[in-house]
């Protein structure tokens, strides 16, 4: 049996036991974090950080969360929500004038939020050291035109998301979105997540490891629709090699390149399950979370080519919501049992080759926690 470390609650074995079983199995290293009512009921982790299986997966282990990091972009834009700062319901341009052309000027910070605006992909990027350079990739946002009529449709916005929602973080208040979520959030509650990362936590870094049978050069691609065939995918194609260099770690793309475990993942997004505060501390009202659960959107997403339903930053999945990062993290949190679970791990796996449960067998043991 995979040795596992770290506390949970006894009525909380079935997530022990599940986690067990994924490293015996698929993983290499992974954690998994479950609070309730604003406090930590599982912190487990185990396993090894590097592929060869030689450095132990130890409580202070980091690794790229991908697209989980939206839900942390997110709570930042619902935060200054709550306190007056972000209309939900204004024009992007109210904050952002230069947003207002190419026919925008209608474009609603719940649309960017909801993955309505119409712009799901960067046009005109060609290589991933591009992202890194903000000002030129908002810049290039501000002029783009949108695909759709923005509210009418949905598309998941992979990477702009990011780069959208984060320059309405600063221009609301000058500071990066990985500046305010570290100043905050992160150390207001003590979370372990980074959007962008440090030289000095280097170390800690557990690199993602390729689905079996691939490599480095393994790419984020938009998924197959019910027929088989895939939405044109245009710029740059992120492969895992990118998301394990130092310049990804040093680069603020808000969409996907946090650093965490599922510890720091499930403290912070507990704060809209359990209506604002975790442990003490509160981060914003209850009525400010509630955008995170309420439906903007249902209807086929036309990037993802499956049926969605958006809420203000978060997909919506029947009475909880969340989301997932390429290669298998997830968090996923449930309002009315005041409940997040967060899985986190270095081992990804193609869900177009292999289908990939394993986040929501953790999730479902958790439930059985509940019961």
């Amino acid at each position: 049996m995979t040795d596992i470390k770290g506390f949970y609650e006894p009525r909380f074995t079935a997530v022990r036991e599940a986690l067990a079983t994924l490293l015996a199995e698929d993983d290499v290293g992974a954690s998994v974090a479950v609070y309730v009512g604003g406090e930590p009921v599982v912190d487990i982790w185990g396993g090894y950080a590097d592929a060869d299986r030689s450095i132990d997966w130890e409580h202070s282990t980091l690794t790229c969360v991908n697209s989980t990091t939206k839900t942390m972009t997110a709570l930042c834009a619902l935060i200054l929500a709550d306190r007056g700062r972000l209309d939900l319901s204004a024009p992007v341009a109210a904050y952002w004038p230069e947003f207002a052309a190419a026919g925008k000027e209608n474009v609603l910070v719940r649309h960017v939020l909801s993955h309505t605006a119409g712009l799901p992909d960067l046009s005109g990027l060609g290589k991933v050291e591009e992202l890194h350079a903000w000002e030129s990739v908002t810049a290039g946002l501000a002029a783009q035109a949108p695909e759709w009529v923005p509210g009418t449709a949905a598309g998941y916005h992979a990477l702009t998301f990011g780069f959208l929602v984060g320059e309405l973080v600063h221009r609301v208040t000058g500071r990066s979105v990985g500046e305010f979520f570290a100043e905050e959030v992160a150390e207001p509650l003590g979370a372990d997540f980074h959007i962008g990362l440090s030289a000095e936590h280097d170390h800690r870094v557990a690199r993602l490891i390729p689905p079996p049978s691939l490599t480095d050069a393994y790419a984020a691609a938009p998924p197959p629709g019910p027929d088989g065939a895939r939405r044109e995918h245009t710029g740059a194609a992120i492969r895992v090699g990118d998301a394990n260099s130092i310049a990804w770690r040093r680069a603020q793309i808000p969409a996907v390149n946090g650093f965490g475990n599922a510890r720091s993942v499930a403290r912070a997004q507990s704060v809209l399950a359990n209506r604002g505060s975790v442990g003490g501390v509160r981060l914003l009202s209850a009525q400010g979370c509630e955008p995170a659960w309420q439906e903007v959107f249902r209807g086929d997403d036309r990037v993802l080519r499956t049926p969605m339903s958006w809420t203000m930053g978060f997909g919506r999945f029947g009475n909880t919501f969340g989301w997932g990062g390429w290669g298998g993290s997830l968090v996923a949190s449930d309002p009315e049992a005041r409940m997040t679970v967060a899985y986190v791990m270095n081992q990804m796996i193609d869900p177009v080759r292999q289908e990939d449960n394993r986040g929501m067998e953790i999730v479902m043991a958790a439930y059985s926690g509940l019961d």
